[in-house]
């Protein structure tokens, strides 16, 4: 293991005479690099945070949780949510933005911050998270693809998502941030068409001409009760919609720390989180609100007769309005969507586990990368947990989705949780070292307000992820290890760390001891290179400034 000095570094180049060619195609074309390469534009990260997240959680796990908690308590979930996750969003843009070094990511900052201990642990919680969460997007797409009456084996449709989502990582990164981003315009067109179709749908615009308004707030309700009567029903329902709705949110925030492979990250992170929120609320608050508004929470559809998630609840409502051809549509956008979170997912699997090898927390085998910049080993490691989706096969998908979620929506928690941690630990070393706001390329006025509430309300949501099974008749053993696994996990990576590697080391770092220097003089010298071009382009399209002004909007820069 290397030692607290050593990992702070960048990695060296790889020796020759161990690790000079990856055989990808030729011995010429295949010659190995110490790093990733920088080929992400500003779209591109914004698009990888917005692609990732909004997914098959959007589309159809919104299901479950209207079935059981009804439409107001879905929709106020999701904007108590989406204010949550804000709050994590400008904590980590604003140390991502300071020190965004290449092969970066949480892990790495809690190592650099915190401790080594934090860091190994965060790294391997990211790993096989994101691996198991593209086992979840096929899940759900299996889902999907129930709903057409097909003969096809359900290990047919795994086996040919999985290798268009691992083909697509082996590009180069520019390629790679490219089609990303056009997958996820596909999503952000379709939740753009269903919440116009809503609309239409509220003032009766649809082929039957009913006028919805709010009528299945009034029937069957805007409430339901959960587990027991009464008002604490009620409570026990917003709850589960508050803890199953982060499911939409997991990890949008860390996607968004791209920022070692970003061109410009100093400019283009900060912008990031601005364009960030009013996405937050477009995309995922005006969807619940509409999903409530076009969709009965009584539709057995919802649920697969109890069974885990079924059919999306925008597809059951387009049907339920008459409007022919236009759900097979929306499946296809859907199944669209799940390859693309799959993607960016798979994307940032392989980025963590090569940021683990570069401090010394994995195989030094991860940080080889081809000529291009991506992680040939990172990526194929990072793929076997993908595997997992052939669960499908003997199980039912609606069921197997639902333990992918309480897996994941675990070790979202945690990672919130340690994302408030290490931002409230880089606040206190910049104090130290005499670094004011003004120094730094983002800051927020909610700052640290917000990250002192989203860390109480993650850690106790992280607590209460599976408080159902406590409740007579409904404990089950695989519903309590899929709730709670994570954080036993979790632990035993930081102290197996801590025992067996950082006995020497501080649990937390003295804030004056923390590194905030390394690697900042290239990035400042970056950073005035970029300042000279930038103006040269302003000044070469400045006839065009309604477009640009459209594009800064949008977050098209």
């Amino acid at each position: 293991m290397a030692t607290e000095s050593q990992e702070l570094k960048e990695p060296s180049p790889p020796s020759q005479t161990t690790h000079q060619r990856v055989s990808i195609a030729t011995e010429e074309d295949s010659e190995v690099i110490s790093g990733t390469k920088r080929g992400i534009k500003s779209r591109h990260a914004q698009m990888l945070a917005l692609g990732g997240t909004i997914g098959t959680g959007l589309f159809v796990g919104t299901g479950q949780a209207l079935a059981i908690s009804g439409p107001a308590f879905l929709f106020s979930a999701y904007l108590v949510i989406c204010i949550l996750v804000y709050g994590i969003v400008t904590a980590i843009i604003e140390i991502g933005a300071y020190l965004p070094v290449p092969g970066m990511s949480i892990a790495y900052y809690g190592n650099r911050i915190v401790s080594p201990s934090l860091g190994f642990a965060l790294g391997w919680l990211y790993w096989y998270t994101w691996g198991i969460s593209v086992a979840y997007e096929i899940t759900a797409a299996a889902v999907v693809i129930n709903y057409w009456p097909n003969t096809v084996p359900v290990a047919v449709w795994i086996t040919i998502m999985l290798l268009v989502i691992v083909a697509l990582n082996f590009f180069p990164v520019k390629v790679y941030g490219e089609s990303e981003f056009w997958f996820a315009s596909i999503k952000v067109f379709t939740i753009i068409g269903l919440l116009i179709l809503s609309v239409v749908l509220f003032f009766g615009g649809g082929p039957n001409h009913t006028r919805l308004g709010f009528w299945y707030w009034q029937d069957p309700g805007a409430t339901k009760e959960y587990l027991v009567e009464g008002a604490g029903g009620r409570f026990c329902a917003f709850l589960f919609a508050l803890i199953y709705s982060c499911f939409s949110f997991n990890f949008g925030p860390e996607l968004l720390i791209t920022a070692g492979e970003m061109l410009y990250p100093r400019k283009d992170l900060p912008k990031a989180a601005l364009h960030f929120i009013w996405r937050l609320a477009v995309f995922y608050a005006l969807s619940a609100l509409a999903i409530g508004v076009i969709c009965r929470s009584d539709e057995p559809a919802l649920t697969n007769g109890g069974k885990g998630v079924a059919s999306s609840p925008w597809v059951i409502a387009i049907k339920a309005a008459g409007i022919h051809g236009l759900d097979s549509v929306i499946n296809a956008a859907i199944i669209t969507s799940a390859w693309s979170s799959g993607n960016s997912i798979l994307y940032m699997s392989s980025r963590s586990l090569y940021s683990l090898a570069v401090v010394g927390n994995a195989p030094q085998i991860f940080t080889l990368c081809n000529k291009h910049g991506v992680p040939v080993y990172a990526v194929i490691a990072s793929s076997l947990l993908s595997l997992l989706a052939y669960l499908n096969i003997g199980t039912v998908s609606g069921i197997v989705f639902n333990w992918l979620v309480s897996v994941i929506n675990t070790a979202a928690f945690i990672s919130w949780t340690c994302c408030c941690l290490i931002y409230f630990r880089f606040k206190k070393a910049c104090a130290a070292q005499g670094i004011a706001n003004s120094d730094l390329p983002y800051t927020s006025i909610l700052q640290p307000w917000a990250a002192g509430i989203s860390i109480v309300a993650f850690s106790m949501f992280g607590l209460l992820n599976g408080f159902s099974v406590f409740f007579p008749g409904h404990f089950t053993v695989s519903d309590f290890l899929t709730s709670y696994i994570g954080i036993p996990v979790f632990l035993l990576l930081y102290l197996g760390h801590r025992i067996a590697s950082a006995r020497k080391d501080p649990w937390i770092r003295a804030p004056s001891s923390v590194d905030l220097q390394t690697g900042l003089a290239d990035l400042l010298a970056d950073e005035e290179s970029y300042a000279a071009t930038h103006t040269a382009v302003n000044v070469k399209h400045g006839s065009y400034s309604w477009l640009t002004k459209l594009y800064t909007i949008w977050g098209w820069e």
